[in-house]
């Protein structure tokens, strides 16, 4: 049987979110898989220059550089994967990623709201 976009899931369980802990990453989650709101906010106050509270593809890049450990070639590849994903699936109109929709990766429920969202829009 062929699925197609409208039967297709992408299913992400929280509960095992720290087995993808990588280097080079935002420390948004700690060891245990827990989300650390301040580190995650400290994304926004440090690189969020052109608008508060959303990140351009260039303030992600920074970001990303900016955490890269020394020689984890693997992790900058994770990081790059990660929020380049996250960037083309959820910026809005104006190339803008906005901090409420980061978040809603941390909280399990951004492919829900991307799924209510292209409902409304026909697509």
């Amino acid at each position: 049987m062929q699925e197609n976009a409208t039967t297709s899931r992408f299913d992400i369980y929280i509960a095992n979110i720290h087995k993808g802990i990588h280097g080079s990453d935002s420390g948004s989650y700690d060891a245990q898989g827990r989300f650390v709101p301040a580190k995650f906010n400290d994304i926004f106050a440090k690189y969020a220059k052109v608008k508060p509270n959303a990140l351009n593809e260039d303030e992600l890049g920074e970001m990303r550089t900016a955490n890269r450990k020394e020689g984890d070639f693997k992790g900058w590849a994770a990081s790059k994967a990660e929020w380049g994903m996250l960037y083309s699936l959820a910026k809005d109109k104006d190339g803008f990623l906005q901090k409420d929709t980061a978040r809603s990766v941390y909280d399990g429920s951004l492919f829900a709201k991307l799924a209510k969202k292209a409902a409304s829009s026909g697509n």
